[in-house]
C-alpha cells in the first residue's frame, strides 16, 4: 500500500514538473511584444551633409544600425550617460578646429565614449593606433600614453580628420576613412569607378561605420522615442576640475596626490593618461587635472566628516 502510495506521489510530481517545464517553453518561445520604433525620416544630416534616405538599400543599412543600437540597451544607455560628460569638452575643440560637430559621434562608435583598448592595439576615445597617434604628435611611452587624454587625443582626431578631407573633401567619405584607412577607401572607389561611400562596395565593417554613427545620432539625439528614459540625476555629470602644472619629475604620483589633497584613484580618473605611479621622463612640463572646488570627486572618508 505504501509503495502505490509513493508511486502515485511520484507520479503527481513529475506531472506537474512536465506542466512546468512546458509553461516555461510556451513562454520562452511566446514573441516578445517589443515597442515599435519611429518611422525612418526621408532624409537627415550628418557632418552637414543632406543624406537622402529614400533609397531602399540606405534605409535599410540604417534601420539594422538603429534596430541593433537601440535593442543594445545596457551599451547604449551608458552612450547617453557618459555623452552629458564629455559631449561638451568634444564640441568645443571640434568647432574650435572647424571640424563638423557630428564627428562627436563618431567617438561614440569608436569606443563608446570610454578609454578602452582593441585587441590590435587601437586606445582611447578615438582608438588610435600607436603609429597614428605619434604621427599626430601623441606621447606614448611607458608613462604615459596620450591617446587617453581626451583633449590631446580630440585634437589629434581633428588634424587627421581635416588631412583626409582635403583628400576627399567630403566629411561622410573622411568618417569612413577613419575606420578604414586613407588608402584603402580610396582603393575601393577607385576599383568600383564611384565617388561616394554609399555607392561603394566595402569590408563589412566600414559598410557599417557611417551607418552606425547616423544610428547613433538619431537614437542620441531623441533618447526618449527609442525607449531611453533617462533623468537628469541619471546622466553623468560633467566634473569640474583645475589644472596643475607640473614642471619636475613625479617619483610616487601615490604620495603627490596625497599631498594636494586627493588620493591616486582620483589623479589617475581624471588623468588615465598616466600609465603608472611615476611621472620621470617628462620632456616637457605637464599639465594634470586635479578636482575643483565643487566637484563631487573627492577622498571617501571625507563624506563621513
Amino acid at each position: 500500500m505504501k509503495q502505490i502510495l509513493l508511486f502515485s506521489c511520484l507520479l503527481i510530481i513529475i506531472s506537474c514538473q512536465q506542466k512546468d517545464n512546458l509553461a516555461l517553453d510556451n513562454a520562452t518561445l511566446k514573441p516578445i511584444q517589443n515597442q515599435s520604433l519611429p518611422s525612418l525620416p526621408k532624409e537627415m544630416e550628418l557632418f552637414g551633409q543632406k543624406i537622402n534616405l529614400e533609397d531602399e538599400d540606405i534605409k535599410e543599412r540604417l534601420d539594422r544600425e538603429i534596430i541593433m543600437n537601440t535593442y543594445a540597451q545596457s551599451a547604449t544607455n551608458l552612450y547617453i550617460k557618459r555623452a552629458n560628460r564629455f559631449f561638451g569638452p568634444i564640441e568645443v575643440i571640434l568647432k574650435n578646429e572647424q571640424v563638423p560637430d557630428d564627428f562627436k559621434y563618431l567617438a561614440v562608435a569608436e569606443s563608446g565614449l570610454a578609454n578602452v583598448q582593441s585587441p590590435v592595439g587601437a586606445s582611447g576615445f578615438w582608438q588610435f593606433m600607436p603609429a597614428t597617434a605619434k604621427e599626430y604628435g601623441l606621447v606614448i611611452n611607458d608613462e604615459i600614453d596620450q591617446r587617453l587624454a581626451l583633449e590631446k587625443s580630440t585634437h589629434a582626431a581633428c588634424q587627421y580628420l581635416k588631412n583626409v578631407n582635403q583628400v576627399f573633401n567630403n566629411w561622410i567619405i573622411t568618417a569612413a576613412a577613419f575606420n578604414r584607412g586613407l588608402g584603402g577607401v580610396r582603393s575601393d572607389m577607385k576599383r568600383q569607378y564611384t565617388d561616394h561611400y554609399f555607392d561603394s562596395e566595402m569590408n563589412n565593417e566600414t559598410a557599417r561605420y557611417v551607418f552606425r554613427i547616423m544610428a547613433l545620432k538619431i537614437i542620441m539625439e531623441n533618447p526618449k522615442a527609442y525607449g531611453y528614459y533617462i533623468t537628469k540625476e541619471q546622466l553623468y555629470q560633467p566634473l569640474e576640475t583645475k589644472k596643475i602644472k607640473v614642471k619636475s619629475p613625479i617619483k610616487n604620483l601615490a604620495l603627490w596626490s596625497k599631498n594636494h589633497g586627493v588620493n591616486l584613484k582620483i589623479v589617475r580618473k581624471l588623468n588615465p593618461w598616466i600609465l603608472k605611479n611615476s611621472l620621470i621622463n617628462m620632456n616637457q612640463p605637464q599639465l594634470l587635472l586635479l578636482p575643483g572646488e565643487n566637484c563631487k570627486l573627492k577622498n571617501y572618508a571625507s563624506y563621513s566628516k
